[in-house]
């Protein structure tokens, strides 16, 4: 009887290869043999599902999309608004390994995608997916907070580009940027914003 495979699996299973062999080597040596490897996959075999490099960096980016709008859609929300925010933007952060592998993947496809207009629609739709989660959490603040003249759309832009750059320093350096280091600057910010 023959092998029935999951296609939709294996092509995950290549797109986290494609995570991973960024993590270990960087965007420029994700070649489709180190691909293969990674995956425990024929070069060949890995055409059958990805023809070219292009669809296989929009398949892995996807799958990047795809996950964190899966956690955010099974998360438990904590009892207060502020936890529950706080919460919200922890799935945008390298907190886990996961998170890491994903975060890193991103930062990867997001600077390739200024030379490839092919996966320019993914990093508009991931970034507008963060932006909307920013302008959530603010809204939700705003409505408990003490001082109620809180400025949304600055509010947003702020949140926006402090996780964004919670997000590639602690890549960059997480010796400086520890989970710890995360969590209080996120928390004070909220605070802020009277959470």
């Amino acid at each position: 009887m023959p092998k029935i495979v999951d296609h939709e699996k294996q092509k995950e299973k290549i797109a986290e290869a494609v995570w991973k062999v960024i993590h270990h080597e960087g965007l420029d040596h994700c070649t489709v043999r180190k691909i293969a490897k990674e995956a425990g996959l024929s070069p060949g075999s890995m055409r059958h599902y990805f023809p070219n490099q292009s669809q296989l960096l929009i398949y892995s980016m996807q799958l990047v999309t795809n996950r964190v709008k899966t956690r955010i859609e099974h998360m438990e929300w904590p009892g207060t608004p502020f936890e529950a925010v706080k919460q919200l933007l922890l799935q945008f952060l390298p907190v886990d390994e996961e998170r890491k592998l994903e975060m890193e993947a991103w930062l990867a496809f997001t600077a390739k995608s200024l030379s490839d207009p092919e996966l320019r629609p993914l990093r508009k739709e991931m970034n507008e997916g963060i932006y909307s989660a920013c302008k959530k959490a603010v809204d939700t603040l705003a409505q408990t907070a003490e001082k109620p003249d809180i400025d949304v759309r600055l509010e947003t832009e702020r949140l926006y580009a402090l996780i964004d750059g919670l997000a590639l320093h602690s890549l960059i350096e997480p010796e400086q940027i520890s989970l710890e280091v995360i969590d209080s600057v996120l928390t004070s910010h909220l605070k802020s914003l009277g959470g």
